[in-house]
């Protein structure tokens, strides 16, 4: 379980540091910014190497959602879920404060000011959508990501592929839902950036772990008793 919790937190702390600094360090830098593509593959990259990296130790779920889909779904248990859930958390605090600690070597740099990637709607929707489509967007988007993560490791998928089509979909749901909330679908790399950023951030974190959680326990559950071979 230790070998299984590490991974965890390895694989979470390289999907934050990795997608939240694309979108800090490098999306908006003068003449080479990445922009919104280059941080939607961001976040696809990170999930297709570490599940390659630690995902056969592990799973590779690096977000809560995930792992209470999958708790849904029959694929794991409660009590491996717990352990899980908490150093994901703990992954994700500790990528956002050495992003925050590198970010903040910039002159003038102001964390809070940034929005340093944090996840929000309303007035801190880079859209200006409102809570009701964040929380549909939301929803539907860990649904299907669900979907597709609980499809492509299926004992009757292709074989080795499952990390590039987990990557692939979660590049496609930042590439739709980065203007309407920065894109979650993970509860963890919310939390992150919100501790740091405060105020707004955390105010607003409720909607990032009741919408992925609810998108992936129904996922996992019309996955078990509709989608599932015997």
């Amino acid at each position: 379980m230790s070998k299984k919790l590490a991974a965890e937190f390895l694989g979470t702390f390289w999907l934050v540091f990795g997608g939240c600094g694309s979108a800090v360090l490098a999306a908006a830098f003068p003449h080479v910014g990445i922009g919104l593509l280059g941080v939607a593959l961001a976040f696809g990259l990170t999930v297709v190497t570490m599940a390659y990296a630690v995902g056969h130790i592990s799973g590779g779920h690096f977000n809560p959602a995930v792992t209470l889909g999958l708790v849904a779904a029959g694929r794991t248990t409660v009590n491996e879920a717990i352990g899980y859930v908490i150093v994901q958390v703990v992954g994700a605090i500790a990528a956002a404060a050495v992003l925050a600690y590198i970010a903040s070597g910039k002159p003038g740099f102001d964390l809070v000011a940034s929005g340093f990637a944090a996840n929000g709607f309303g007035d801190h929707s880079p859209g200006g959508y409102s809570l009701g489509a964040a929380l549909v967007a939301e929803f539907v988007m860990t649904f299907f990501f669900l979907l597709v993560i609980l499809g492509a490791t299926s004992p009757r998928a292709p074989a080795g592929f499952a990390p590039l089509a987990i990557g692939l979909a979660l590049t496609l749901i930042h590439l739709v839902t980065i203007p309407v909330t920065n894109t979650s679908v993970n509860p963890a790399r919310s939390t992150g950036p919100a501790i740091f950023v405060g105020g707004w951030a955390l105010s607003q974190l409720w909607l990032f772990w009741v919408a992925p959680i609810a998108g992936a326990a129904v996922a996992g559950w019309l996955h078990r008793t509709l989608l599932e071979h015997d």
